[in-house]
């Protein structure tokens, strides 16, 4: 069988853990070289480590601007180009209206907004045309879940970066798409208490939370040629949770 991303180049933000690191194993399988990134040097080096062959691991965070000219400078030496960018790199807090603070408002949005739109932008120059970038969402986007209203604003924010950018990339032939998972099992949902996950459950029709190999899967749709006339979409990977 002939692999979906063979000789293909992809950097994905926020690969140390869950559905970064999940992508990044199922990308290298279908035959891509990888460069992922986290913030914590430990963890980047047990995730290269993880994966195992055609990856590269790059320190930083997204949210500092020159980590991301240090990421590009790097893949630049290393590979030259990129076909994929998945800006997956992000955080969730809950905090009711009533306490938002700056700090908590800063912190979603440079990391989740802000750092997912220099993700892209900064990699452009390296873009392949016909490329394909893709953008973690979340059902919280759409959905009004309680104390949760700063995170879920960074990710309608990404939602619409991508409509913008598939008609701003036209000509170049590049793609965007958000993947929006729903619940879904990973270090950092596991942290919550058994009566948090049980309600979340409750809310999800299929019954169960998702697999971060389930999200990686629709991200490995959304980065090759399967979905070549798919640009400017929302593809939700949640269980049925944002949709009845």
């Amino acid at each position: 069988m002939a692999k979906k991303l063979e000789g293909k180049t992809a950097v994905i933000t926020g690969g140390t853990e869950g559905i970064g690191l999940a992508t990044a194993k199922l990308f290298v399988e279908e035959g891509a070289y990888v460069f992922i990134t986290g913030r914590r040097q430990k963890e980047l080096d047990e995730a290269v480590k993880a994966i195992g062959i055609d990856v590269y691991g790059v320190q930083g965070d997204v949210a500092q601007l020159a980590d991301l000219d240090r990421l590009y400078e790097t893949v630049s030496k290393t590979k030259g180009r990129i076909d994929i960018v998945f800006a997956n790199a992000g955080v969730g807090e809950f905090v009711p209206l009533g306490a938002v603070t700056e700090e908590h408002f800063d912190k979603l949005f440079n990391i989740n907004v802000r750092g997912a739109l220099f993700t892209v932008q900064k990699a452009l120059p390296l873009l392949n045309d016909g490329g394909s970038i893709i953008l973690n969402g979340s059902v919280a986007s759409v959905k009004g879940t309680a104390a949760f209203g700063v995170y879920a604003a960074s990710k309608a924010a990404i939602r619409s970066f991508v409509r913008t950018w598939t008609t701003d990339l036209k000509d170049r032939h590049i793609r965007s798409n958000v993947v929006s998972p729903g619940p879904i099992d990973t270090p950092l949902a596991s942290r919550q208490s058994a009566d948090v996950i049980a309600r979340i459950v409750s809310t999800i029709p299929m019954g169960r939370m998702g697999k971060p190999e389930e999200v990686a899967k629709v991200a490995l749709f959304l980065a090759s040629d399967d979905s070549s006339f798919v640009t400017g979409i929302e593809l939700f990977v949640d269980g049925g949770r944002a949709q009845v």
